[in-house]
């Protein structure tokens, strides 16, 4: 996380990183325990990403493209279902049948919701913006996800400014909560 470039770089390397470690998951069998420490790296991964669109792609979105409101309020409710898609599968151990149902449901979800991105708003954002404001979204981008939250927090705010004001102050809790548990470290 944290790569150079427009933001449109930016995030396509973050949904490549994420599908880097889905093809982890799948490539182990069901209830290998490193298949949640996978699914532990791609939720910090998918929440920092997450709090950064929507503190500054999605108002972006809603400025410069004519169906901008539309589109930033459907991106914004695949990042609630996912976010609490993953909520459900913090609680669930790699063996929990349950949690293959949901690692299952995730993927699925986030690539639709990729593709969507990819194919459709990115373009859109391109044609809309110079490349100066592309490039400034970027490092906007960048900063969110240094102090972004690392774990899903269904029921925190995600328009700013409120999700601005929280999101660091949540993220630092975070981190120290995954260094003192070891969350999304391979052992």
């Amino acid at each position: 996380m944290g790569h150079g470039g427009n933001v449109i770089d930016e995030l396509v390397t973050d949904h490549r990183e994420v599908e880097e470690l889905f093809g982890k998951i799948e490539a182990l069998p069901p209830g290998h325990k490193d298949r949640k420490v996978y699914a532990d790296q791609a939720t910090i991964e998918l929440v920092r990403h997450s709090v950064a669109e929507e503190a500054y792609l999605y108002p972006a979105v809603r400025e410069h493209l004519p169906n901008g409101d539309a589109l930033a309020d459907q991106e914004l409710e695949d990042h609630a279902t996912a976010e609490q898609t993953m909520k459900d599968l913090e609680g669930c151990d790699a063996g929990d049948a349950e949690f293959d149902r949901l690692i299952g449901s995730l993927m699925a979800e986030i690539r639709e919701h990729i593709a969507d991105e990819e194919q459709n708003l990115f373009p859109q954002l391109r044609a809309a913006c110079s490349p100066e404001q592309l490039d400034e979204l970027g490092d906007k981008v960048r900063q969110a996800k240094k102090t972004a939250p690392t774990r899903p927090h269904p029921s925190a705010p995600d328009k700013p400014p409120a999700n601005k004001l929280l999101a660091p102050g949540t993220g630092m809790v975070d981190r120290l909560r995954d260094a003192l548990s070891g969350r999304g470290k391979l052992g």
